[in-house]
């Protein structure tokens, strides 16, 4: 689909009645005990996911996300009484998630301010417990050349790293729709079991019903798996509020993904089970990405990150497995075994799609660009699929029940 017309795709069109009740404001005392829909060629059934691996076929190759949600949520208490939230979304400086959580110093990220009427100027400061004493984390609020605000920390104690002051100081940002404050039991709840690499703020949720004991059916089966890394942002949980699609500004995401990652989706010959949206947005962005290095094999780094509307403004002539293997001469020219990118792809109704045969996922919001993406995927089954969750008990949003979806053919 063009993107003229892509643009003119209806939000009010992609919307369900959920009912209050419906949301999973906690998650089931065993992960992997949610209920698990199925659909195929237009069919559906329901299962349980202890017992997902029964339906993946031996050899498949699954693709999982291995971010962590880290503890973004900072509050401050000024001399006033008035409390000021200090969400953490995206590093500014250093720009490296790795390298700004490593600082003993001082650090700034890109923030959302929650009372912020109640913060005009001035420093905010905490003091933070530790074994041996406190530490005082301080927050200087400026703007960014992006019209952002970005606030700048700064510590007394090089001893602890940044990662370490969120921490002990911060609380996990688990979804606003759960109507909830966050507790201590989310800290293990809302994060996946195969979760590492530090940088959301919000779960890759559709992972969130892995164990261990499932992980290690899949490999007994010889079903292959591989992992990205995907930061979820904020702009996860935003509604779109446009009334079409055209006027959604869609967020932007870090990405990075490992050599051995790109080799065995380029080796792979068996179907492809994608975990989670957000193992989706980053495995189809990676086809435009090496579209970009095919058409010009010395992109710089900035100019490799994937925008909004590039999968429609162009009809693309190469392969998915061309354009993989750009990728890896770019790693192999660079001397690198990671490409790191960002992505603002939006998944809409009428997408093609590069590599996925089926994925795994919660059930999403109404009138939000997850729904869009399952859309995308199940064709206009997906009502079938919402209508059958709906009718059949299962639980939904991120706490929720799981599906299993296979692609709809076209056609």
């Amino acid at each position: 689909m063009k993107k003229n017309e892509t643009e003119q795709l209806r939000i009010t069109d992609f919307t369900y009645i959920l009912p209050d009740e419906k949301i999973a404001k906690y998650p089931l005392e065993g992960r992997d005990r949610s209920k698990l829909l199925l659909y195929e060629n237009g069919n559906i059934s329901s299962s349980e996911f202890f017992r997902l691996t029964e339906f993946i076929p031996e050899g498949s190759l699954m693709v999982f996300n291995n971010t962590r949600v880290i503890h973004a949520r900072l509050l401050f208490i000024k001399e006033t009484g008035a409390q000021i939230e200090v969400f953490c979304l995206s590093p500014a400086e250093p720009s490296d998630y790795a390298v700004n959580f490593a600082q003993h110093a001082t650090c700034s990220w890109h923030c959302m301010i929650g009372n912020a009427k109640r913060w005009k100027s001035g420093a905010l400061t905490m003091r933070i417990a530790h074994e041996n004493g406190e530490v005082v984390l301080s927050a200087v609020k400026k703007v960014s050349p992006e019209n952002d605000t970005v606030v700048e920390f700064s510590w007394n104690d090089a001893a602890f790293t940044f990662s370490e002051l969120l921490e002990r100081a911060g609380k996990l940002p688990i979804p606003p729709y759960l109507n909830r404050p966050s507790e201590a039991k989310d800290d293990e709840t809302y994060q996946t079991v195969y979760s590492r690499v530090e940088g959301s703020v919000a779960a890759p949720t559709a992972g969130l019903h892995f164990t261990g004991k499932v992980m290690d059916d899949l490999h007994d089966k010889g079903i292959k798996t591989t992992e990205v890394t995907l930061h979820v942002g904020a702009g996860t949980f935003r509604p779109v509020k446009t009334e079409t699609i055209g006027g959604h500004d869609m967020h932007t995401e870090f990405i990075s993904v490992s050599r051995e990652m790109l080799q065995a989706l380029y080796e792979n010959d068996k179907p492809l089970i994608v975990v989670g949206t957000t193992s989706m947005r980053t495995v189809e962005s990676l086809y435009f990405i090496g579209c970009k290095l095919h058409d010009n094999p010395q992109a710089q780094p900035h100019e490799l990150v994937v925008s909004q509307w590039e999968p429609y403004e162009t009809a693309r002539e190469i392969s998915p497995k061309q354009a993989l293997k750009s990728i890896l001469d770019y790693l192999d020219r660079n001397q690198t075994d990671r490409l790191i990118s960002a992505t603002q792809i939006i998944i809409l109704p009428g997408y093609e799609f590069r590599f996925a045969d089926a994925m795994i996922t919660n059930f999403h919001q109404p009138q939000s660009t997850l729904l869009l993406l399952i859309a995308a995927f199940a064709g206009e089954d997906w009502r079938k699929i919402y209508d059958y969750a709906l009718t059949h008990a299962f639980r939904f949003l991120s706490y929720g029940d799981s599906s299993l979806l296979w692609k709809k053919p076209p056609g």
